[in-house]
């Protein structure tokens, strides 16, 4: 006879398997979710499709093979202080961003080049062994319109469909609660030069199109010590800064007002706006063992 997996406060235990593009990705639009999953007494996976070897960072940082390994490093410590129980890559190469197509390096495929089947299959592996219930990616925008995180939406909504995943949420922000708090930000710290503002007006999703909302006030601080596990990505050469930085010199209780919620959108959702990303999953979904 099978046995129920619950947590501790007697509801059945989830899978949540959250997929990004790069290390450091995680941190921004889904930590604090993952974070409170955990907390929860739920079992959090984090894949990351690709090295990251092509992120900016500063010259003390090395080569690219020597980012890649730093921001493994990074991206494990960040995954330790949310309670991620897994941790796995597909070891693809980063793919850069802007227009510039870079080729694939010695050894190696840019995450873009490989097939969409060939790619979901390979994370559709992990979803059945994990038996997941909620897998998580981005909107089919890619959040900013990075080419990686573009990928990411295709590849997790094929793999999926191909291990039978029952919820799809794809990580995402109102684009008009967004600008606000950025222009709120805006008004006691300097963003870099290259923070593109009017970027962000185009990007992620209309409210309306939002289906869950989570409060993850009581994990701002993990929230913000996954972002500075990420210390590659906040680091820059001369007098240039990050926007990372930038977010980690907010003070606590202006970061939690701007960071305190994570959204996200299911296409299948009917019915109002949710705040648990678990609710609403079927019977013969529960996990057994």
């Amino acid at each position: 006879m099978k046995t129920m997996i619950t947590t501790p406060d007697g509801q059945p235990r989830r899978t949540l398997v959250a997929f990004h593009a790069h290390p450091d990705d995680e941190a921004l639009l889904t930590s604090g979710t993952m974070a409170k999953a955990a907390a929860q007494g739920h079992r959090v996976v984090l894949v990351v499709a690709t090295d990251g070897a092509l992120g900016l960072a500063g010259s003390e940082y090395g080569t690219a093979d020597e980012l890649a390994a730093r921001r493994w490093d990074e991206v494990s410590a960040s995954a330790r202080g949310l309670g991620v129980a897994r941790l796995e890559t597909l070891g693809y190469a980063d793919s850069g961003m802007g227009p510039q197509v870079f080729p694939d390096p010695p050894g190696k495929r840019r995450f873009v080049t490989v097939p969409v089947e060939e790619a979901a299959e390979a994370l559709a592996v992990i979803l059945r062994e994990e038996d997941a219930d909620v897998l998580v990616t981005y909107d089919a925008a890619g959040g900013y319109g990075h080419r990686d995180h573009v990928r990411v939406h295709e590849v997790g909504a094929r793999a999926a469909e191909l291990a039978g995943t029952p919820r799809v949420l794809e990580a995402t922000a109102p684009r008009d609660l967004l600008v606000r708090a950025l222009h709120l930000v805006a008004r006691f710290y300097r963003f870099p030069d290259d923070f593109d503002m009017a970027g962000f007006e185009r990007a992620y999703s209309a409210r309306k199109d939002i289906t869950h909302r989570v409060n993850v006030l009581r994990q701002a601080g993990a929230k913000r010590a996954s972002m500075a596990a990420h210390a590659s990505q906040a680091s820059a050469d001369g007098d240039a800064d990050r926007t990372l930085a930038a977010f980690l010199r907010i003070p606590r209780p202006l970061y939690d007002i701007v960071f305190g919620r994570e959204w996200f959108r299911d296409p299948a959702h009917v019915g109002p706006v949710s705040h648990d990303i678990f609710a609403g999953l079927t019977e013969h979904e529960d996990r057994a063992e």
